[in-house]
């Protein structure tokens, strides 16, 4: 068992680590308090072939594993954490479902843009009924000539407010089995996108609506019986969610530790104190754990089928790197006192950011559900006694 990089890997996270040092870091303060998308960022990232890693060539990606993937997300975010949103956006979300399941023509029509760094792609599948229990949707679609017409509303969508398309879940027929999804485009007639609202980390999302939407077969993405490989796929972007909120704890630790080292109180460095020496030691513990189960979840799956990590794997990841980057988060704002709750340091977005994420994605109560189902190889009905 090797837990080192290869030398590959080393080299490709090195070189993202440098890029990340000497063009991101200076700015991270202000890309953190800013409430705007960094397209910049995203552009820069397109030249480095950063955007669509693990994609096939043939579609304009890397050709990279998903530990490539990981990789890049910590060695950016760890630097500079509102730029781990875009390689988030573009490689981890509901993009590497697209990726996996369109056709040739669908790919061809979106991906353009979207590896470019001009658009971005936004789930729709959280319901003002139907968050975590995301099989309860009613967002439906009803048959009209060769194509079928929608109805029904979605919130909580990640980048709704500046996606172009949006891949939306959408119930075919009754049952899971009737779930599937379809790409919506800004602008379809009977599509509107509600009044913003702001979310505590600063991002802001938008409800979308869909009064009777006429959506081609062509927009079509996984018909009737599709959901498990719509769920399949949505594990990708729970390990871009673990990877970013481990990263983002890492960038809160430093942050912390050099100003413990820095920083002097009665005469000594806050580093000599053995009661914030334990904090450090208890985050360096939860923090180098969770990177651990991410990478494990992201190695495993290079030879899963699709190339997609294990439902198991990815809720240990994610449960894990949501509670050790939070507890990073907030030991380091503590630490670091009036400093840490500035907005002059990234610190206190770290903080907010992380907590977002211990909700979005699987919450962590969903998590344990899931991993007890690995652990007993069985399914537990959640819904309780309907009678």
């Amino acid at each position: 068992m090797d837990f080192k990089l290869t030398e590959e890997q080393q080299i490709f996270f090195d070189s993202v680590r440098k890029f990340a040092l000497s063009e991101l870091a200076e700015g991270a303060v202000e890309r953190a308090n800013s409430k705007e998308y960094p397209w910049d960022v995203a552009r820069q990232f397109a030249e480095m072939g950063l955007l669509g890693i693990t994609f096939p060539e043939s579609d304009g990606g890397m050709g990279g594993s998903l530990v490539d993937a990981v990789l890049a997300i910590r060695a950016v975010a760890e630097v500079c954490p509102k730029s781990g949103d875009v390689i988030q956006a573009c490689n981890f979300g509901p993009i590497r479902t697209f990726v996996e399941y369109a056709t040739p023509e669908q790919k061809k029509r979106f991906l353009p843009s979207l590896l470019s760094g001009k658009s971005l792609i936004s789930l729709g599948m959280s319901e003002p009924d139907a968050g975590s229990a995301v099989t309860e949707l009613t967002t439906s679609l009803t048959q009209d000539g060769d194509g079928w017409r929608l109805n029904g509303a979605k919130i909580f969508g990640t980048n709704s407010v500046e996606a172009g398309v949006y891949l939306v879940y959408a119930r075919f027929g009754a049952g899971t089995h009737g779930i599937g999804s379809v790409l919506v485009e800004r602008g379809m007639e009977g599509f509107s996108i509600g009044n913003p609202s702001e979310f505590m980390n600063g991002e802001s999302w938008a409800p979308l609506f869909f009064d009777n939407v006429f959506i081609p077969k062509e927009n079509v993405l996984l018909g009737e019986g599709g959901f498990k490989k719509q769920i399949s796929g949505f594990n990708v972007e729970r390990l871009g969610n673990s990877a970013r909120a481990v990263a983002v704890g890492r960038h809160a630790f430093n942050l912390a530790r050099e100003h413990a080292l820095a920083r002097k109180q009665f005469g000594r460095p806050l580093a000599e104190f053995q009661g914030l020496q334990w904090k450090f030691a208890d985050m360096e513990l939860k923090l180098s754990a969770a990177e651990l189960l991410l990478m494990r979840a992201a190695v495993n799956a290079v030879d899963a089928p699709g190339g997609l990590p294990s439902a198991q794997d990815t809720a240990l990841a994610k449960l894990a790197c949501n509670e050790a980057g939070f507890f990073a988060a907030n030991e380091a704002v503590q630490i670091m006192g009036g400093l840490g709750f500035s907005i002059e340091s990234t610190a206190q977005y770290c903080l907010r950011r992380t907590r977002g994420w211990m909700i979005a994605g699987g919450s962590l109560e969903i998590l344990r559900n899931r991993i007890a189902e690995g652990i007993f190889e069985r399914r537990f009905d959640q819904r309780g006694d309907r009678n």
